[in-house]
């Protein structure tokens, strides 16, 4: 099972779903969400989730809200994330899938509808299959599953690119390049 979330930013309006349910037993389920314009948000999966004594939980993502539905609350990382812009009047609209912050699971995102050359994106591979040992987050039964971030890892500015390493003078990564994203594991210091 897997229980997608979304989470607005810039005080756009909430979706109708905040969070909902898709079961890996159903081949291509889909749920299809009619997005409002102008509106920005992040989409995240939670993963291993369970309903105990009424309360609502995950092992990746989970939203602190205590039932399916986020209703804005926020998530905990790590996460894998797809992030959609709708712009206001006819502007650019923009998506993504990104791995900067942290991966849990393999995304894809895809647009449809529209007038655009819009294109699948996402990352399709399994990083936590090779995910460094230091940034490894395992599961209840041992497994791993999350690779975190190294500035999540390990908290220090060198790696969040905060204090004397604010800017773009310092670059500390190790670049894992699954087309067509690059994804930055900061886990070497590296200058260009």
């Amino acid at each position: 099972m897997l229980w997608p979330v979304t989470q607005t930013g810039d005080q756009k309006p909430q979706l109708s779903t905040t969070g909902f349910e898709l079961s890996w037993l159903q081949e291509h389920q889909t749920l299809y969400v009619d997005l409002p314009s102008p509106w920005s948000s992040a989409f995240r999966a939670r993963t291993e989730c369970s309903n105990n004594n009424g309360r609502f939980n995950c092992a990746t993502v989970d939203c602190t809200s205590d039932q399916v539905a986020c209703n804005g609350a926020g998530s905990i990382l790590p996460a894998t994330k797809a992030e959609i812009t709708v712009a206001e009047n006819r502007g650019q609209d923009f998506y993504d899938v990104s791995n900067v912050d942290d991966f849990n699971i393999p995304m894809s995102l895809t647009a449809q509808g529209g007038s655009g050359d819009y294109k699948t994106l996402g990352c399709l591979r399994n990083i936590n299959h090779v995910c460094p040992s230091q940034l490894q987050q395992p599961g209840p039964s041992g497994n791993v599953i999350a690779c975190k971030s190294a500035c999540v890892a390990f908290n220090a500015d060198r790696y969040c690119h905060l204090g004397d390493y604010l800017g773009d003078r310092y670059c500390f990564g190790v670049l894992f390049m699954p087309a067509p994203f690059r994804l930055v594991f900061n886990i070497k210091p590296f200058k260009e």
